[in-house]
C-alpha cells in the first residue's frame, strides 16, 4: 500500500531510540521529511545519517518551555502534516512505593509536555485543514500495571485529553489517536523486566522469559512492527479513525475491548 506519505513533513518527539527512532525512520522510507526531536543531538544527527536531506533536528529535553518553543518554530517555518507525542516513561513503583516527588516529575516527563505542545501544534493543524496527532503511551492505559503506578495514572490522562481533543478538531480534517504498546524489544522494556527481576528474586533472563510466555503470541513485539502501524494512522487512509486509543502488545490485554 502507498501511504501517500512523500513529501509530507512530521514531527517525531523522542526520537533518538526505541519507537520514536522506529517511527521516524520508517516516515523517511516512505519519503516524508521530519523534525526529530531528542535531548542529544550528536544521538540523532548519527541515527538518521542516512536522511540528512531529509530531516530537521531539535535538541533538548521536551519538559522544558525552550525545547517547545524550538518545535513550535520549526513547525510553522512551513507547513506540517502531523506530529508523534512519544517519550520514556516514569519509575516503576506501586502506590505505596512512591512520594509526592515522584508524582510531580512524572506529571512533568508524561503529561504536561503533551498538552501544551498538542495546545501549540493543534491550531496549526486547524489552520492548514488536514493533519495527524498519535500519541504513543502504553497498554497500562486499558489494563493497568501494578508495579507502574505513575504511567498508569498519567498515561490514562493523555488518553482523556487526547479522546477530548480529537472531538474538537475532527470538522477540520485533523485526527488524534493514541497507540498502547505492550511489551516491545525496545530499550524501555528494560526497567520493566529489572523490577520484575528484583522483586520475584529470579535473573532478568528468567524475567524476560516469564514476560514472553505471558504474551499471547509468546514474544515481544518489534518496534518495526508498531511504526507500521503508526504509519498508517499518520497518512490520509486513516482520515475515518479518530479518539481511538489502539493496543499493539501481541493479545496480552485479556478485556473485551483490548
Amino acid at each position: 500500500m502507498d501511504l501517500k506519505l512523500k513529501d509530507q513533513r512530521f514531527i517525531v518527539c523522542g526520537a533518538s531510540s526505541g519507537f520514536g527512532q522506529a517511527i521516524a525512520t520508517q516516515l523517511l522510507l516512505e519519503g516524508a521529511s521530519v523534525i526529530v526531536i531528542a535531548r542529544r543531538g550528536d544521538v540523532l544527527r548519527e541515527k538518521f545519517s542516512n536522511y540528512s536531506d531529509q530531516t530537521e533536528i531539535v535538541e533538548g529535553s521536551l519538559i522544558y518551555s525552550d525545547t517547545l518553543d524550538a518545535i513550535e518554530k520549526a513547525a510553522s517555518s512551513g507547513k506540517f502534516h502531523g506530529v508523534v507525542f512519544n517519550a520514556g516513561g516514569p519509575p516503576t513503583g506501586t502506590p505505596l512505593e512512591t512520594d509526592m516527588k515522584d508524582w510531580d516529575s512524572a506529571w512533568q516527563l508524561v503529561m504536561r509536555w503533551k498538552i501544551d505542545l498538542a495546545l501549540r501544534l493543534a491550531p496549526l493543524l486547524v489552520d492548514n485543514g488536514y493533519g495527524r496527532m498519535l500519541f504513543v503511551e502504553s497498554k497500562s492505559v486499558k489494563q493497568p500495571l501494578p508495579s507502574l503506578t505513575l504511567s498508569n495514572a498519567f498515561r490514562a490522562g493523555v488518553v482523556g485529553f487526547a479522546k477530548t481533543l480529537s472531538t474538537e478538531v475532527a470538522p477540520d480534517g485533523v485526527t488524534v489517536n493514541v497507540l498502547a504498546p505492550g511489551a516491545h524489544d525496545t530499550p524501555a522494556i528494560e526497567r520493566v523486566i529489572k523490577n520484575s527481576q528484583g522483586k520475584k528474586g529470579i535473573s532478568y533472563d528468567q524475567a524476560r522469559e516469564e514476560m514472553e510466555k505471558s504474551i499471547p503470541v509468546k514474544r515481544m513485539g518489534t518496534a518495526e512492527e508498531f511504526a507500521s502501524l503508526a504509519a498508517w494512522l499518520l497518512s490520509e487512509h486513516s482520515g475515518y479513525v479518530t479518539g481511538q486509543t489502539i493496543s499493539h502488545d501481541g493479545g496480552a490485554i485479556s478485556g473485551l475491548f483490548g
